[in-house]
């Protein structure tokens, strides 16, 4: 029996006989597609920075602060649009977040005064991509998978490295020869131009067209059934309420805060700038930032299938310490050679966004895969705090010491403590996770 939702307003598919690819994979496709603009969306304010302070005479630390509420509210806004996707479904919220990030990037070309730039792209634009979060990743791998759910939450979350790949290296070519309301107006163009593809292939749950989930059994029961009902805000303050009672919760935020501080927050915000600092061409330094975008699908996407086969506190452990021994080699290597920032690039790129799949599976093990999209959605605003503070001190340390010594020193310490942080999360759990014993 279908599932009378927002998709009956459509053509749906006929049911799954004869048909060799199962609907799941478009549905993962178009997803990934939209994450993919939506990162090359927020990769741009470390395109923005320099130009933004040849413009205005903006300091780096005002700059930074616009960006930290971008980083704030695309992380709270997560665990809502969770349970928004259960209210209103997942079609409807995208296509909301998509028309918001078409609007508000496109008004940032508009803005004369820094409080502009903390209301446009910090408010309008943080709340647009916040509602296309890893959250989304999580609730659709939840709902159309039961095979392979590891490897296909780490090529959704690959999305953000293969977004900063297209976008990064044209958007700052662009900003360089054509100036940054060009960069700004085409990034815009691209969230229009999905939005389209999100209402015609978008669909809520698999048994909204009568079909199971991709690997799941015939007896399985229907997922709309199950879902929850309520208030999308008391949903989401119910799971955060939850989640503060738990200790597993409190493990995975504060793991994933230090993951946030040391990737969107330091990195990726702030690398371009810091390269620049060193005499590296803004273009050059935006192809080393994608070039380590590469790496990460790469990583990711290998982290994927790796959650699916070894214990996922293991594999943070490594990714953790890893992520903190390159960041503390980071300032000897904006200074020494060109090959030393070329191995911090591919050290770190394997490792920018390997945590999400194995902290995904972690939560799901702990709270319920029925429950992953806003439990994982509040993990994930922890993220994004830390991503906030990072930008902001960062932008800080620079503007007051002079260069970002200390900030990057710091990252990497805060990841080798994460390090041992994990390795406590779900300690009834038995060791090594298969993929299927833990669905």
């Amino acid at each position: 029996m279908a599932h009378h939702d927002d998709v009956t307003s459509y053509q749906n598919p006929p049911p799954e006989k004869g048909r060799r690819l199962h609907y799941a994979w478009f549905v993962a496709a178009i997803t990934f597609v939209t994450l993919l603009t939506v990162a090359g969306i927020r990769s741009t304010p470390g395109v923005l920075i320099v130009p933004l302070e040849h413009e205005f005479g903006w300091s780096r630390a005002t700059i930074s602060i616009a960006i930290s509420v971008n980083l704030l509210l695309y992380g709270l806004m997560g665990p809502f649009a969770a349970a928004f996707y259960d209210k209103i479904g997942v079609r409807r919220t995208m296509a909301i977040a998509l028309t918001l990030l078409t609007v508000g990037v496109s008004a940032t070309t508009l803005m004369t005064r820094p409080w502009h730039m903390a209301l446009i792209w910090g408010v309008l634009v943080g709340c647009g991509a916040g509602m296309l979060t890893n959250s989304l990743s999580a609730t659709v791998t939840a709902r159309w998978f039961r095979k392979g759910q590891g490897t296909v939450m780490g090529v959704l979350t690959a999305s953000v490295a293969t977004g900063q790949l297209l976008f990064l290296p044209y958007l700052a070519s662009l900003t360089e020869t054509k100036g940054w309301r060009s960069a700004a107006l085409l990034i815009a163009c691209a969230a229009l131009a999905i939005l389209p593809l999100v209402l015609l292939v978008m669909r809520n749950y698999p048994e909204s067209i009568g079909l199971k989930p991709y690997g799941a059994p015939k007896d399985e029961p229907d997922q709309t059934l199950l879902r929850p009902t309520g208030n999308p805000f008391k949903v989401a303050i119910s799971g955060l309420q939850r989640g503060l009672h738990s200790r597993d919760f409190w493990l995975l935020a504060a793991s994933f805060f230090v993951c946030g501080a040391s990737t969107n927050g330091l990195i990726g915000t702030h690398l371009i700038p810091a390269c620049v600092d060193h005499g590296i061409p803004e273009v050059q330094a935006a192809g080393l930032l994608a070039m380590m975008g590469v790496l990460d699908l790469v990583g990711t996407t290998l982290s994927g299938w790796l959650s699916d086969r070894y214990d996922s506190r293991n594999l943070l452990f490594c990714y953790y310490g890893l992520r903190g021994l390159s960041l503390m080699g980071l300032p000897f290597a904006l200074g020494g050679p060109h090959w030393s920032l070329t191995a911090f690039a591919i050290f770190y790129g394997l490792d920018w966004i390997a945590t999400v799949p194995p902290t995904v599976r972690l939560t799901a093990d702990s709270f319920g895969r029925e429950n992953v999209g806003v439990m994982f959605g509040w993990i994930f605003a922890s993220h994004q705090v830390g991503a906030a503070l990072a930008a902001t001190f960062a932008g800080t340390v620079r503007t007051y010491l002079g260069d970002y010594l200390v900030a990057f020193l710091l990252s990497g310490v805060i990841c080798l403590l994460a390090a041992g942080l994990v390795l406590r999360i779900n300690k009834a759990a038995l060791p090594g996770i298969p993929a299927e014993a833990t669905n």
